[in-house]
């Protein structure tokens, strides 16, 4: 129950921040593995016959999906896992982490269906939006490709005291976004789609309405701006876009993260990060990475604890042989 992960490896050399980008970009260019009438069928197959039964075919579709992925992603994966636990990654860490990924692929279906009967979802933090939403302000919240945002959305519907907006690129798209909108119309609705001249107006009427727009800050797109700062212990690339927009914004900033605990087991994370982030004209690029070097220093934290929430499947640091 899945659109499996794919991406190709960055060309050897890949350790200046141009390649980092192309490989950055290069991911957020590629299909997602299977078609959209598989998809629709799985989907069928699932609702049809409960969760429970569905849950038992993500065994096999994992295990599908693991063997026959390309080897520079597996690689890629293993070398991120490594880091991300301090030791050697084996083959069951790629399982699990596979496996995590189809689980809140699956948990999508049910959640934008409105069948959320037998799930668990705690979360932390939340007087953090409470807080701002009583003064009639507005939050930026930075997350990263980590567990599922999913279920963020649904606890915003039965709730959340604020709006959730994100501010995504939409032109990547694949068969699974088009099947996750037709499960649930409200989905579209709820993404503001950059490279538009009215993005940035439409993100700043949700802060005024005291909302949240969030951002994903892990991944670029292509044209982004790369610069490396410490991740899991080693120099990696990190995309200026979404801090850059935060400043812009001008409002304070918090991390969420929709952590993926076990079957159907959730905890969704708000964390204050900053009252606003501010680039002076003056220092511009040194506060940038300063930013994001923080944003990467908590990310590193989050990973470590939930290594196999973290969905980057191509070679993150750019550095492989």
């Amino acid at each position: 129950m899945t659109a499996a992960p794919d991406a190709p490896t960055p060309a050897p050399g890949s350790a200046h921040a141009p390649s980092h980008a192309a490989a950055h970009a290069a991911w957020a260019a590629t299909p997602e593995r299977g078609s959209g009438g598989a998809l629709r069928l799985m989907v069928r197959i699932a609702l049809g016959l409960g969760w429970r039964a569905a849950h038992g075919m993500l065994f096999p579709v994992t295990l599908f999906y693991l063997v026959t992925s390309p080897a520079a992603q597996k690689r890629a994966a293993r070398r991120y896992l490594t880091r991300a636990l301090g030791r050697v990654a084996r083959w069951r860490d790629l399982w699990r982490l596979y496996f995590c990924f189809a689980s809140t692929m699956l948990d999508r279906v049910f959640l934008l269906t409105g069948r959320r009967q037998g799930y668990r979802v705690e979360v932390t933090g939340l007087e953090t939006l409470r807080a701002a939403a009583a003064r009639g302000q507005g939050l930026v919240l930075l997350g990263a490709h980590m567990g599922s945002f999913e279920a963020l959305r649904a606890v915003g519907g039965d709730g959340a005291p604020v709006e959730v907006r994100m501010l995504m690129h939409t032109a990547n798209a694949g068969p699974a976004d088009a099947l996750f909108d037709s499960l649930d119309p409200t989905r579209r609705a709820a993404v503001i789609a950059l490279g538009r001249p009215e993005a940035m107006l439409e993100a700043r009427e949700v802060l005024d309405r005291a909302g949240v727009v969030g951002l994903l800050a892990d991944r670029a797109v292509r044209g982004d701006r790369m610069m490396s700062v410490p991740f899991l212990g080693h120099p990696a690339p990190f995309p200026g876009g979404p801090m850059t927009l935060a400043a812009i914004l001008r409002a304070p900033v918090v991390l969420g993260f929709g952590l993926w605990l076990g079957p159907r087991r959730y905890v969704l994370r708000f964390e204050a990060f900053a009252p606003a982030i501010d680039l002076p004209r003056d220092r511009r690029e040194a506060a940038l990475r300063d930013w994001l070097a923080r944003y990467a220093d908590r990310l590193s934290e989050v990973c470590r604890a939930h290594p196999y929430n973290w969905f980057n499947f191509y070679e993150f640091w750019g550095d492989a042989p």
